[in-house]
């Protein structure tokens, strides 16, 4: 019964990092595509559907954490994906006056890659059993530049839409109303941007010792 259930994990698992590896492609071969042949301003279009589709999935994770199918702390996994989902939803997605803007040709290339070698590491490691030396390396070593242009790309974005989510007042409820409830979402954002002041440099420091214990571990084996 046990072995059962390892091979089911295994295969579901499989299935899950290469599933979403290939939206991750996509997001990266149309981003490339879009930035050569008409520039940054059309990236946002070329890439929607494959970007929301692959980030949303990622949601799947908390609940693997959660129920003890992977074991990444659900403490890290839950505040990388969160913001990946407000980027990807409540501001992208709901501002489109960010969408043309360069940052966002730069967002969703350091996401794609960074998700590409994550995806497909995981993929080899479920299937296999095992993921090459090089791709380990790559696996624990591209955020070291991945990492800071991304974050940098999201605030930027964050930043520029909050003119714009203050004017619209999108997704803020106003009193009175039948709930006695109020909700900002131009502060609310705010809080969101000042999280990432901490934030990141706390990440940054995480995934440096998820990296020098992992290549450390490849070494003595």
């Amino acid at each position: 019964m046990t072995g059962s259930v390892s091979f089911i994990r295994r295969v579901y698992l499989t299935l899950y990092n290469w599933i979403v590896f290939a939206g991750w492609a996509q997001v990266l071969y149309f981003s490339v595509k879009t930035l050569k042949e008409t520039g940054h301003e059309n990236v946002y279009d070329a890439v929607e559907k494959p970007l929301q589709l692959a980030q949303t999935a990622a949601v799947l994770e908390i609940l693997h954490g959660l129920v003890g199918l992977v074991r990444s702390p659900v403490s890290a996994t839950l505040p990388q994906i969160g913001s990946r989902l407000f980027l990807t939803w409540g501001i992208l997605y709901s501002f489109p006056e960010v969408q043309s803007h360069f940052l966002v040709a730069s967002l969703v290339i350091s996401w794609s890659i960074t998700e590409i070698i994550r995806y497909s590491f995981f993929g080899l490691k479920e299937a296999l059993g095992f993921a090459p030396s090089w791709h380990l390396w790559l696996r624990y070593s591209s955020f070291l530049v991945l990492y800071p242009t991304g974050i940098t790309s999201e605030v930027g974005l964050i930043y520029l839409a909050l003119p714009h989510i203050k004017t619209s007042e999108m997704y803020s409820v106003r009193m009175p109303n039948t709930l006695n409830f109020s909700f900002d979402f131009f502060y609310a954002t705010i809080l969101v941007l000042a999280i990432y002041v901490p934030g990141s440099p706390h990440m940054y420091r995480y995934m440096l010792g998820q990296r020098k214990r992992a290549l450390s571990k490849s070494k003595r084996e």
